[in-house]
């Protein structure tokens, strides 16, 4: 048996130092299969807490570690506090693999610093913001926004939220459906076909097109898009909202502005069985007059900061900066704009975000209709919970079952 900490260090190390985006760190390293889950839920559970083990380093090092020694010490600490591991075990894996990475000359501090550590004598820090910053492992950059826009209240319980389960949808007979539910621990959702398990365990039943893993945030944005004839989903990767159309819109375009990316929905669509998607590798910010009012209905699912969608990747807490607000918000309002031009005059145009903030949402709409008089704001409702915004809806992880999206639904005059 390897070492616990060292398939996690490895992977972290690659998310730390090399950038790479934790699911994709995990796929690239070989880990040991028979403990994948206790190393997924390991480095997950880092990047959750990245925040407050970085004060708890902090509280017990007199000077902050190089990297390779932070990774092992946030892993250790992490053991110890979420996962009740024995002080010795840790301690004797951490200073084994710090010497194995070749960092020997650390080993005595590691050892000292994991013997002296005690979550008894962490204090957090001076001041309202930085101390529920350090609690819920969440920048102060986001929790101002939250706070301004939802309340002291609500903006904890969103900085605080933590997935508990995978959202499963369903496309196969009741048979199948009642086979994988029998036994199993989950939770229904308030979408026909669509639940939150525990564990679930893929299996063939993938590859055939019988379930897929869509979250539940994703399924609500495309229920709020209404049948049509034809319709354009703007910024479609990975392909999950396009497929879902395709089941009660006649014919779906598939707009995608990376070849590869284009090239996962195409698989998605083939997996799932859908012949009635056609993917397009373009750029949507960019008018195009050869789709001049051309769709029914074309939503835009804009990229963003991904900051309603942290608990199933928390790394996005490492990676955006606040700087990278308003520069998604000029990309938001770029897209939208060209878009709208491809809507029929009576159809309409859905935007959407996986975002918690009103830069991204509420204040992007509203710089669109205010340049566009020929649109018009339409209510909008859904079975999952959510807040009602000045133009659209807002789910929230506490209150959508994870879900932290927003949806706005408007209209092209006649």
């Amino acid at each position: 048996m390897t070492n616990p900490l060292a398939d996690p260090y490895f992977i972290l190390n690659k998310v730390y130092g090399g950038g790479a985006f934790l699911k994709q760190a995990i796929a690239e390293t070989p880990i040991e299969e028979q403990n994948r889950a206790r190393t997924v839920k390991i480095v997950y559970g880092v990047m959750e807490n990245d925040i407050y083990l970085e004060h708890c380093i902090r509280a017990f090092a007199p000077k902050n570690p190089k990297l390779p020694v932070r990774i092992v010490l946030k892993i250790s600490v992490y053991m110890l506090l979420f996962l009740g591991k024995k002080k010795y075990m840790v301690t004797d894996n951490a200073v084994s693999l710090v010497k194995k990475l070749g960092k020997g000359g650390a080993a005595g501090f590691v050892n000292a610093f994991l013997r002296a550590f005690d979550a008894d004598k962490i204090e957090l820090p001076a001041g309202e913001l930085a101390a529920l910053s350090v609690r819920t492992s969440c920048p102060q950059f986001a929790l101002s926004r939250l706070i301004k826009a939802y309340g002291k209240e609500t903006a904890e319980k969103v900085a605080a939220f933590r997935a508990e389960g995978v959202s499963v949808r369903f496309c196969c007979d009741e048979e199948k459906l009642e086979a994988c539910l029998s036994g199993a621990e989950y939770q229904k959702t308030p979408f026909a076909d669509t639940y939150i398990f525990r564990n679930f365990a893929r299996d063939e039943g993938y590859d055939e097109g019988e379930y897929t893993f869509q979250s539940v945030g994703s399924v609500a944005i495309a229920a709020g898009v209404e049948p049509c004839e034809n319709v354009l989903d703007a910024c479609a990767a990975p392909g999950g909202k396009s497929v879902l159309l395709s089941e009660k819109c006649a014919k779906v375009t598939s707009f995608e502005l990376h070849p590869h990316r284009a090239a996962l929905i195409e698989s998605y669509a083939k997996r799932m069985h859908r012949e009635n998607i056609t993917v397009v590798c373009r750029d949507s910010s960019v008018y195009d007059g050869a789709y001049a009012e051309k769709f029914d209905a074309v939503l835009v699912d804009a990229p963003c900061t991904g900051y309603g969608v942290v608990s199933e990747n928390p790394d996005i807490k490492f990676f955006r900066k606040e700087k990278d607000i308003a520069a998604l918000a000029k990309a938001q309002r770029a897209i939208l704009a060209a878009c709208a031009g491809y809507v029929k005059k009576g159809g309409h145009l859905y935007y959407s975000t996986c975002s918690v903030f009103d830069e991204e949402n509420d204040a992007v709409v509203g710089a669109f209709l205010a340049e566009n008089p020929g649109f018009s704001p339409e209510a909008a409702d859904s079975p999952l919970g959510h807040v009602e915004t000045k133009y659209g809806l807002q789910f929230l992880p506490h209150i959508s079952l994870g879900a932290g999206f927003y949806f706005c639904k408007m209209k092209r005059k006649a």
